[in-house]
């Protein structure tokens, strides 16, 4: 007995590994392998994503003539800021920069605010609460989503004309607003619908009203969902040209995506410098508004953690 337990045992009294145990480095190595891979994989990702961004900011650096050479260059070897002087101070076409700029900035931030606000409401409501006809509901903003712009252009042009609202920020916010409310609609359902209902039970059984169980404990919990919806919001609005370009017909109300393509001309040679350095400058306010949103965010969280 004491043979055949000394036999399993190796020096120190440590189990001797048998000859058909398999190894245990190897699911290791697989897994190290594994995560190299993946790593390598999001690199290539990164730099996939990155690289559009990084040769529009380049060529706006670059001198004219330097963006048409038949050679790239791959870093402005021939810097100058005159592209981004010259976008800001001579009008493209007969449109300016800052008051497209004011434009851009009036009717996105406004559609953000409409939009969150009729779609917090919404969410609620069709997560929280059952009525006759709710399934319906669901099932016409997911309807709305699908119908493409171009098909609605006509009748939202007669609708303004009639209430006189064409080459006003209000009708291309209310316009803005109606486009962007059922995608928004349809993500904070999925946030308050992720809550469990028992927090503000809970807060209910302390004494709180229904209201005040909501807004003190699943409100805060809402943050980052209400941030991340309003980034998306604030994407399409910002970017958003049709509408902008048919119901905005004078060059002091136009947007900056209509404003961006007054560059290209027909009858002139597309000045591909100055297009690069628009497009840098359209991009400025959305990472601005990104960051700070990212910030309220992470404060989110953690005010609903401590709340709820």
């Amino acid at each position: 007995m004491s043979a055949a337990v000394s036999s399993r045992t190796g020096a120190g009294g440590v189990p001797a590994a048998s000859p058909g145990a398999p190894s245990r480095r190897r699911p290791r190595r697989r897994g190290l392998g594994g995560r190299i891979v993946l790593n390598v994989l999001a690199v290539i990702v990164f730099v996939a994503s990155v690289f559009p961004v990084y040769w529009m900011v380049n060529s706006a650096l670059l001198s004219p003539g330097s963006v048409r050479d038949s050679t790239p260059h791959f870093w402005p070897d021939t810097f100058t800021l005159g592209n981004f002087i010259g976008v800001i101070t001579e009008p493209s076409g007969s449109i300016e920069f800052l008051p497209a700029l004011g434009m851009s900035l009036l009717v996105t931030l406004s559609t953000v605010v409409a939009a969150l606000l009729f779609a917090f409401l919404a969410a609620v409501a069709l997560a929280r609460f059952r009525f006759v006809g709710k399934r319906g509901i669901v099932i016409a903003v997911l309807v709305v989503q699908m119908v493409p712009v171009e098909a609605l252009v006509v009748s939202v042009y007669r609708v303004l004309d009639g209430w006189q609202l064409l080459n006003t920020a209000l009708g291309l916010i209310l316009v803005y607003t109606a486009t962007v409310l059922p995608f928004t609609i349809w993500v904070l359902r999925g946030f308050v619908a992720g809550l469990p209902a028992e927090l503000e039970e809970a807060a209910m059984v302390d004494g709180c009203s229904r209201f005040g169980a909501f807004w003190r404990v699943t409100f805060p919990l809402l943050g980052p969902g209400l941030a991340a919806t309003g980034v998306f919001a604030f994407i399409q609005a910002w970017n958003e040209f049709l509408y902008a370009l048919v119901i905005m017909t004078r060059p002091e109300t136009r947007t900056l995506p209509v404003w961006l393509r007054a560059f290209v001309q027909a009858t002139k040679e597309t000045d591909w410098a100055a297009i690069m350095a628009g497009s840098t400058l359209m991009a400025i306010p959305v990472i601005v508004f990104f960051l700070i949103v990212q910030g309220r965010m992470a404060s989110g969280v953690a005010a609903g953690a401590v709340k709820g």
